[in-house]
């Protein structure tokens, strides 16, 4: 057993730095266009309403494509393909955005590029999941997510140009470029996770890495006699907390219209993004492994905390220098919530409904964060931009204190 143990390692190695160079391609292509985005719109002769409309139907289909997928993963032999899938048509449409004349083909491209994402997300997490032991859950997240989010500099940055030079249209058709790329090294670059390789809860420690199961051995699973096939209350503690601050987590091109509406121009539009990636990019990684060592929840909570203040300061905008600070800090509410919850959903379920639990997750998420982005277009429309984002600054308040309350499955089981 210890030369087949020996010979994952470096499978698993490869399997996170080829996810982890497919996040970062793909989210150059992404963020390139993201933030130009809402001045396209804009020049389009569409406002906040139609923003808060495509966005909100972009997000509903993809949670119903993340739940589908969730329960799919776990039922399919071979998850490459959905991932590689998901990764080209979300890439393939991208540059269309380029030749577009109206606001609603924008929302076909968005609603196309969504569902792409929601196909790819749980298998690609569970994939991960299945190359490092439970105790690097963590870490494992946190440098995909560093390497996303470093995408999402490169992608502002290469806006910034292009924008200077060619004008918007532009951009959307140079985000093809890293998008091909990313497709291409995930064809390439990821390796299929063998499903025995998991189920120590079936097949016995033989199947597990030695070194996995030594240095977990001590922690009780989640995935205990009994709820292998069935969701805990841990999971739906955290499920709770999450819906609750997702109403209140309308889209970023909310910010960025916020940004514009106190003076910030168009054409910083993408620097706004390359701030918080910056401090996204830098704290992701060392958030997933501080997660690793103590508690999730509190990691968690503490994200969903300074989101607020965020959202607090936005509602204020007593300055355009409090809005860059604010966009700066805003990468810390990213990196201490989008890889270390992920990994708190997948510690705390069984190894066989990794995917359904991924896929819960996600459709609750993307269900509420549709009734965000309508409700912030509604309350900007009716009550001015202050409103929305005291509103969303309230939710995350409210969800960090369910999320730090509830009882761990570590605590429950230590």
């Amino acid at each position: 057993m210890p030369e087949r143990s020996s010979e994952r390692e470096p499978s698993a190695a490869r399997n996170i730095y080829a996810f982890g160079v497919t996040s970062f391609l793909n989210d150059t292509a992404t963020e390139m266009a993201y933030w130009v985005l809402p001045a396209f719109l804009a020049s389009l002769g569409a406002g906040p309403a139609q923003l808060g409309l495509i966005e909100g139907l972009a997000e509903s289909v993809a949670s119903f494509a993340k739940l589908f997928s969730g329960y799919l993963t776990d039922r399919i032999a071979r998850r490459k393909p959905l991932v590689v899938a998901g990764y080209f048509v979300a890439n393939a449409v991208k540059p269309l955005l380029a030749i577009v004349t109206a606001w609603p083909q924008i929302l076909l491209i968005r609603f196309t590029d969504r569902l792409a994402k929601g196909v790819r997300g749980a298998p690609r997490d569970v994939m991960v999941a299945e190359s490092v032991p439970r105790n690097r859950l963590g870490s494992a997240y946190g440098l995909i997510q560093s390497m996303d989010s470093a995408g999402a500099i490169a992608g502002p940055l290469a806006a910034l140009v292009l924008l200077a030079r060619f004008g918007i249209r532009s951009v959307f058709w140079a985000a093809a470029i890293p998008g091909a790329l990313c497709v291409l090294v995930a064809l390439l670059g990821i390796r299929e996770t063998k499903r025995q390789h998991g189920k120590d809860s079936t097949t016995g420690a033989s199947a597990t890495p030695d070194v996995a199961s030594k240095k977990t051995s001590s922690v009780p699973s989640p995935a205990g006699k009994g709820k292998s096939s069935g969701l805990p209350a841990s999971f739906y503690a955290v499920l709770i907390a999450v819906a609750l601050f997702s109403l209140g987590n309308s889209s970023d091109m909310f910010l960025v219209l916020r940004a514009q509406n106190i003076g910030i121009p168009v054409a910083l539009a993408p620097l706004l993004g390359l701030v918080f990636n910056i401090t996204y990019t830098l704290a992701s990684w060392p958030a997933g492994w501080f997660s690793d060592r103590v508690s999730r929840r509190l990691v968690g909570s503490a994200g969903y905390v300074i989101f607020a203040a965020v959202y607090f300061v936005f509602g204020r905008a007593p300055s355009t220098l409090a809005i860059w600070i604010a966009m700066a800090v805003y990468g810390f509410y990213y990196a201490l919530t989008q890889p270390v919850l992920k990994a708190l959903v997948v510690e705390s379920v069984g190894e066989q409904v990794r995917g359904r639990a991924l896929g819960i997750y996600f459709f609750v998420t993307s269900v509420a964060t549709l009734a965000a982005s309508l409700i912030t277009g509604e309350l900007w429309k009716h009550y001015g931009a202050g409103v929305p984002f005291y509103f969303s600054a309230a939710m995350a308040l409210v969800a960090a204190g369910i999320l730090q309350a509830a009882k761990s499955s570590k605590s429950v089981t230590a």
